[in-house]
Formats: C-alpha cells, structure tokens, sequence
C-alpha cells in the first residue's frame, strides 16, 4: 500500500476532527453522521475489514503466532507510533514538541458541539499515519493476520461479538443512524488467526501531549461501557489481551481476559 503524503493526511484530519470521537480518534461520526459521511467513505484514510458478521465460535483452533513474530509485531507497531508522533511534529512544529499550552489550546468547537484542542487535532493526525505505516509493516510481516479499525458489537449477557462490516456501518452512517453504532468497539490494530473474530491480541495507539504525559486507557463516561476502563472492555468482550502503543513509552498497560 502507498502511504498518502503526510500534508495530505493533515488536511483529512481536518474533516476527522470535525466530529471528534468517542471510540478513537479516527472513528466518530456519531453524533451528527451527515455532516462526517463524505470521510467515512474514503478508503485512502485506512483500510478496514471487510466480510461477514457471523458469531464466533468459541472452538475455534487459533493459529497462535510464534513469540518472536509477535515480539517483533509490537516492535513494528512502536516504531510505526515513533514515526507519526515525529513526523506531524515536524509538520506542525518544525520537529520541535508541543508544548503543555500548546496541547491545551482550544482550536474551535465543530459543528457537533464537541470542543477540539491541538491535542486532539494532532492525536488524529499521528493516528492516521500510524496507522497506514502499520499497513505496510505488517502486511509485509503477518499478511491476513491482522485488522485496522475492525468494528465489533458485543453482546455482554449472550457473551458473543459480531463483527460489523465496514459497508454496513457506512450504510447506517449514510442514512443518518450512527446512533445505531454506538456500544460498538474499534480498537485500532487486531491481531487474529485469520478470521477477525477469532482475536488474539488488541493495540491501540495513544498519542500524549505534551509527551511526557504517560498514556492511559480512557473511562467511558457514557453508553453501555459507562464507568468501565477501555482496555478491559477490549479484554472482556474480545476475550484476549489488549495493550496500548504510544511514542516514547512503547508497549503499555497490557490488560488480560
């Protein structure tokens, strides 16, 4: 895959940041779907998993991948996160840092009513690249193994999770049903066996501002997760580990089932 040019992803995130997630930053468009419908279509963004939405089965037999393709999976995905944070800081900044001000600056409230600061203009940003670098890293390292962005719907008393294809949710996006979405999950990378259902690790980049700000699962403050830490969410309902990737801290927080 050709990775866009960094000042193109910079003027796509404009469009993301326009209604600022809850899932991540680079899936929200929930609360007003019209007004983020054009972005949600735009397969440069990041490619995501296209297929059925069956149900798991809980025996299936996963191929596990072997402990130094995993070691160095985690290790690409770092680098992938060192990249971004540089580059955009580079772009933006002229490589310097932001600084604590600058990451607390509010930027303008968008047309959903969420307030955007540069830290979450950046956070989406640094999302984005990293996100096609992983792309390329692992689909050269691990092709099929794994899935950017897999949006998935759990079912906590049923213990079952069904993947919802990408079409589908671009369908509901489109007739202005995002709310229909809400309660699902879309971690940024999944590691599987092949079939994204059949999970075997869960990443998701965090982008701090200022840097040394250590990184942190978020707390739902609403919906059905309301009050429950994110990476134990993953853990639960996609019934494997689940970790964060930030720049400068590596792998973090690992959460298990």
């Amino acid at each position: 895959m050709r990775r866009l040019h960094p000042w193109a992803v910079l003027a796509l995130s404009t469009l993301l940041t326009a209604c600022y997630a809850m899932d991540s930053a680079t899936s929200s468009c929930q609360h007003n779907p019209a007004y983020c419908t054009a972005v949600v279509g735009e397969e440069t963004v990041v490619p995501t998993v296209r297929g059925g939405a069956e149900i798991a089965s809980l025996n299936a037999i996963r191929q596990l991948l072997a402990p130094d393709t995993r070691a160095r999976v985690e290790r690409e995905l770092v680098e992938c996160a060192e990249w971004a944070d540089t580059e955009v800081n580079r772009l933006r900044f002229g490589g310097n840092k932001p600084s604590r001000q600058q990451c607390q600056e509010l930027l303008y409230v968008d047309p959903c009513g969420e307030k955007v600061t540069r830290a979450m203009q950046l956070g989406t940003e640094k999302h984005l690249l990293a996100l096609q670098c992983t792309q390329e890293k692992l689909g050269a390292l691990i092709p099929g193994r794994f899935s950017l962005e897999p949006r998935y719907r759990y079912d906590k008393q049923q213990g079952g999770r069904r993947l919802i294809p990408e079409h589908e949710a671009r369908a509901l996006l489109r007739r202005g049903c995002g709310e229909e979405l809400r309660g699902t999950l879309r971690p940024d990378v999944v590691i599987h066996s092949g079939n994204p259902l059949e999970v075997q690790a869960v990443y998701d980049f965090k982008f701090p501002c200022p840097l040394n700000n250590e990184p942190s699962w978020k707390t739902y403050t609403e919906g059905p997760y309301k009050g429950s830490i994110q990476g134990d969410v993953y853990a639960e309902s996609l019934e494997s580990e689940a970790a964060l990737i930030a720049p400068n801290w590596g792998v973090r927080q690992r959460v298990f089932p």
